[in-house]
């Protein structure tokens, strides 16, 4: 049997893009045996033949126009030096994670073994045909000089060498703005540089490009200044060569406006800070430790304006600002290079954008909502979902205009909006939550500290700043676990309920107090006591703890009882309720009630959409919520149609600012071209809803765990709505990421229920 292809089926199947026009390409069908004869033969040899026909073609059929090479040998690594090709490997995967994550930019990564410039130059040259474009990184100066010049030359693709030009990319944005904070002119001050390796150079010469001057400049490396009295100085330092009768970075530093530290640590002392100019500016960007430490320079400079490389510090030089975006923007217009013009709007680019009003979302990412411009944001923070659409599109745009781009952009918001739909910006999500609480950690209980995935979770939460574990669980065995696992949690409060006697005989007094004429004795309320969620909910209630999180190895309704009982709901809330986040190729939904309320009346479904736009409103989105049904606004009549027709009525009283439509079928709420044909009324026509509320719990149930196993969504969550204070709920066998995230929910949660309480 044979398979009749069309000619144009084959090249819709293969066709990546047009010529002008970017796009997000979704994965290929391969469900059928005419798919397969598609993707390969004899469907294959149509765009082959069009390519052949016409090389630019490539862009058109193939995945090569959103493909980057990221190439190392291993000259460089990091602060490890040469390495090796290997040993590199991970590093040049990490950076492609973070080309995928920034700016949806494919990656493969290429280690070669070879240190010979001209050789290496020959092998990158002959990928010319598999790449969109070219990253270099980590090989060693002044090998890495030759080796990009050589190959900007004879390839017709954009080649960066990210070591050098990344961070000369986002200091000089840096720089301009801490001169304007200063008030100095970058003509008129004087600099030190102390490192000569290609990101020292490459970042001195970004400087002349902005208008620095050569002889207000000295630089140093491990000999000294690089002056007239040395011999054998590299070609690539011989630019900077000077005259001046000065021979140590102590002398070349005072009076000093500015001093740029590519070297190493500590190499700085308080005296040569002491010693410049008023105002002084210091970019200390050793790692992982700085030139100077960061308090200490603070401490004998309070008119200092200080960068490091750390994230840690404000200020952070963070090549993530900028090597994302950059191909980005080139890859978009198909740049035959990165050029001196594209390179410096986009440091004009993130000099203006950390002038602008910061998003709330950003604030809350970080735990600050005081961000914005000044002696500690001279640049934007490396989650600022505006980067994409500010960078990327001033890069095309300086391709275009210097003459460099194949392609055109015309219509520039419509480009903004594809950024956006490339990285899908809702996949942040669980990033700036996590980001948010090391900003402000919280004292978080691991009710079931006995199972090895939640001593895992505690020591990535202890590790990384997110909170503060508190374990609950039977010592000997907890003890055993960390023994056995090597695990350090030697920090971590521990309770055991079986030798707390002091603590279990208060809060079963509390307890009985409490619950005494609801049939609860004194010797029940003991007996509670050493179950270990109720102890973990009355160290929240008692302030011992900010939150708690359980549910790893009991059913729900365990779970949240004991919390109920000794915590309690937010006054006016009626019943708690459940909300999950789910993060689709689509883009992020959040889903209720899925875990709680078995048929919610109208006037209890009113609540839970109160509760859940709430907890939408919590993560930075705008509720656009759908109450659903099997029937579109009465098309069909029956109990439930008429419950959510009654339920949407009362809760638009209820809430007037909230966009709230139904009853309304699941795929009508989210598909507007249905409504809009059909349904124009609906408050959804426009935008679609990313907010879905559900007749009862087996609908919500089951849809969020069919999209979670067959649709592929991450799922965040069960996130509990209503409580008077953080309580979270884990599913059944979450991972140790899923708890990590909950916790770092909990976490945030627990900050504003206290921002809340102090007011």
């Amino acid at each position: 049997m044979s398979i009749k292809i069309r000619r144009e089926d084959a090249l819709n199947f293969h066709t990546q893009g047009q010529p002008g026009k970017i796009e997000v390409v979704p994965t290929k069908p391969m469900a059928s045996q005419m798919d397969l004869a598609l993707a390969y033969s004899p469907g294959v040899a149509e765009p082959c033949k069009e390519i052949a026909a016409n090389k630019d073609d490539v862009y058109k059929y193939t995945a090569k126009g959103n493909l980057v090479g990221v190439i190392s040998n291993g000259t460089a690594v990091l602060g490890l030096g040469n390495i090796g090709p290997e040993a590199s490997k991970p590093v040049m995967e990490g950076k492609g994670v973070l080309f995928k994550k920034f700016a949806g930019i494919d990656v493969f990564d290429i280690e070669i073994d070879e240190e010979d410039p001209d050789k290496f130059i020959q092998i990158v040259k002959s990928l010319e045909p598999t790449f969109g474009g070219i990253n270099l990184e980590d090989i060693k100066a002044p090998e890495s000089f030759k080796i990009e010049k050589a190959l900007k030359e004879q390839m017709n693709i954009p080649i960066m060498h990210d070591d050098q030009h990344g961070t000369a990319i986002i200091s000089a944005a840096a720089l301009i703005n801490a001169l304007e904070l200063v008030n100095k002119k970058i003509e008129d001050i004087s600099i030190v540089v102390n490192g000569a390796g290609a990101a020292a150079i490459a970042c001195t010469k970004i400087y002349l490009s902005l208008g620095a001057t050569k002889d207000n400049i000295i630089m140093c490396d491990s000999k000294g200044v690089i002056n007239t009295k040395r011999d054998n100085i590299d070609e690539s330092k011989a630019e900077f060569i000077t005259n001046k009768d000065i021979d140590t970075l102590e002398e070349a530093i005072k009076g000093a406006d500015f001093f740029l530290g590519l070297s190493v640590a500590d190499i700085l002392t308080p005296e040569n800070i002491k010693s410049m100019a008023d105002s002084p500016i210091v970019f200390a960007l050793a790692n992982p430790n700085p030139e100077i430490a960061y308090d200490l320079a603070k401490e004998v400079r309070s008119d200092i304006i200080l960068a490091t490389g750390r994230s840690d510090h404000p200020n952070q030089v963070n090549n993530v600002l900028g090597f994302p975006y950059i191909f980005r923007g080139a890859l978009d217009v198909r740049s035959t290079m990165i050029n001196e013009e594209m390179k410096l709007a986009a440091v004009h680019a993130l000099a203006a954008l950390a002038k602008e009003v910061v998003p709330d979302l950003v604030n809350k990412a970080y735990g600050d909502d005081k961000i914005q411009f000044g002696p500690e944001y001279l640049i934007p923070k490396p989650l600022d979902p505006r980067l994409i659409t500010t960078i990327s599109p001033a890069v095309a745009k300086a391709a275009m205009d210097s003459g460099v781009a194949k392609i055109k952009i015309t219509n520039w918001e419509e480009y903004k909006l594809d950024l956006q739909k490339r990285i899908g910006i809702d996949q942040k999500l669980i990033s700036r939550v996590i980001s948010r609480a090391k900003k402000n950690p919280k004292r978080v209980v691991f009710a079931e500290a006995h199972d090895l995935r939640i001593l895992k979770a505690a020591q990535i939460v202890a590790d990384e700043g997110i909170g503060f574990p508190i374990l609950l669980g039977k010592r000997s065995i907890i003890d055993k676990l960390i023994k056995e696992n090597n695990l350090d949690l030697v920090d971590c409060q521990i309770y055991d309920t079986y030798e707390e006697d002091d603590l279990v005989e208060k809060f079963a007094q509390f307890y009985y107090d409490k619950r005494k004429r609801k049939g609860v004795t004194l010797y029940d309320a003991n007996k509670l006591m050493r179950e270990r969620n109720t102890f973990g909910s009355m160290l929240v209630e008692h302030d011992m703890a900010d939150g708690l999180l359980s549910g790893l190895t009991k059913d729900y309704p365990k779970t949240i009882l004991p919390a109920l009982q000794v915590i309690g709901m937010e006054p006016e809330v009626k019943r708690v309720a459940g909300m999950y986040i789910m993060i689709t190729k689509k883009g992020t939904f959040f889903f209720a009630d899925t875990t709680v309320n078995v048929d919610p009346t109208p006037e209890e479904l009113v609540d839970i959409i109160g509760m859940t736009a709430r907890g939408v409103k919590f993560f930075d989105f705008e509720p656009r919520i759908a109450v659903l049904s099997y029937s579109n606004f009465g098309s069909s009549k029956g109990a439930l149609p008429t419950k959510i027709q009654t339920a949407v009525k009362l809760a638009k009283q209820k809430f007037p600012e909230l966009n709230i439509e139904g009853d309304i079928q699941a795929n009508v709420a989210l598909d507007t071209s249905i409504q809009k044909e059909n349904y124009p009324f609906s408050d959804l026509a426009e935008k679609g809803a990313n907010t879905l509320i559900f007749p009862n719990l087996a609908a919500g149930n089951i849809a969020y765990k069919l999209l979670m196993e067959i649709g592929g969504a991450e799922t965040i969550g069960p996130i509990l709505l209503g409580m008077k204070k953080p309580v979270h709920v884990l599913q059944l066998g979450s991972s140790v990421r899923e708890i990590v995230n909950m916790a770092a929910i909990t976490v945030v949660d627990s900050q504003y229920y206290n921002k809340k309480s102090n007011k």
